[in-house]
């Protein structure tokens, strides 16, 4: 959510497409380097910069306007669970409607401006936007400085900060808005809001499902479809296509109404099936 069309035309005549520079002012940004956004290659980093910073305009927090919540189909980019960083395992929050956290929140600013962030967007440090390890993505979440009693709304977009003693890293705009931009850090509040009544008519429909397999043969997929469903209560189906004369058969149990039936039934799901199942959201005409 962009702050107003005479702030972003200023700061474009400002920023043009140059470069954005570096700034080491404060205990700015998350410091997470290669864990932020598609994975790299081992000893490489895919940053302009080196150090994360402030770009040189100025903002000011009352022409920043809050992100706007609004229901939108949790997919499978960036909800990947469990995954890894740095050698540790992360798992999503199985429930997020109510979902509250204090703690201490950071924020990321010109080293990561322009880059992929985990769900595959680009990451704007204009906009009301963050990151979260374990969150689904994406979500908008209120967050309130302890400090100040400021208060601000953005979405999850990202995975991180990855230290432990942070729980948020949110974007520059908003730490300004929040008033703890130069300070770096501040004691915070976040609070999920609960968007799955926000413009209910216009929803985009989805059906969720957890793959479990995938054959070539029809035979194979058939024959675990009839071992799964004779000790599950949900419905077990073959989705089957054609790719320039090969086949693939991939066994699913579903669909499921929302992100939060679909990892409840994962669990069930643990208890029978040794393997490993991936989320599959179909939406419209498109999946992912």
């Amino acid at each position: 959510m962009k702050y107003g069309v005479v702030a972003i035309s200023a700061l474009l005549l400002a920023v043009g497409c140059a470069p954005l520079p570096s700034s080491k002012q404060g205990d700015t940004g998350s410091a997470d380097t290669e864990s932020r956004g598609a994975p790299v290659g081992q000893g490489k980093s895919r940053y302009q910069f080196e150090q994360d910073g402030a770009p040189p305009q100025t903002l000011d927090p009352n022409m920043i306007a809050d992100a706007q919540p609004r229901h939108e189909v949790l997919r499978v980019a960036g909800n990947i669970s469990p995954y890894m960083v740095n050698g540790k395992e992360y798992r999503l929050v199985d429930q997020h409607r109510g979902f509250k956290e204090r703690g201490i929140a950071s924020w990321y600013g010109t080293k990561f401006h322009g880059h992929a962030t985990s769900n595959g967007e680009i990451y704007s440090l204009y906009e009301m936007t963050a990151a979260h390890r374990t969150l689904p993505i994406p979500v908008y979440v209120k967050v309130t400085n302890l400090d100040n009693a400021r208060t601000a709304i953005v979405r999850v977009n990202d995975r991180g900060p990855f230290h432990s003693d942070r729980i948020i890293d949110l974007s520059y705009a908003a730490a300004v808005k929040l008033g703890y931009a130069k300070r770096g850090t501040a004691r915070v509040e976040i609070e999920v809001i609960d968007t799955d009544n926000t413009h209910a008519a216009s929803r985009e429909a989805a059906r969720y499902y957890l793959q479990i397999a995938a054959f070539s043969q029809l035979t194979s997929a058939n024959a675990l479809q009839q071992k799964l469903s004779e000790g599950l209560a949900f419905p077990v189906v073959i989705a089957s296509s054609s790719d320039r004369g090969s086949a693939m058969h991939r066994v699913r149990v579903g669909p499921f109404v929302d992100y939060y039936s679909a990892q409840a039934a994962k669990k069930v799901l643990q208890q029978q099936w040794s393997g490993e199942s991936h989320l599959v959201v179909e939406a419209g005409d498109s999946s992912s």
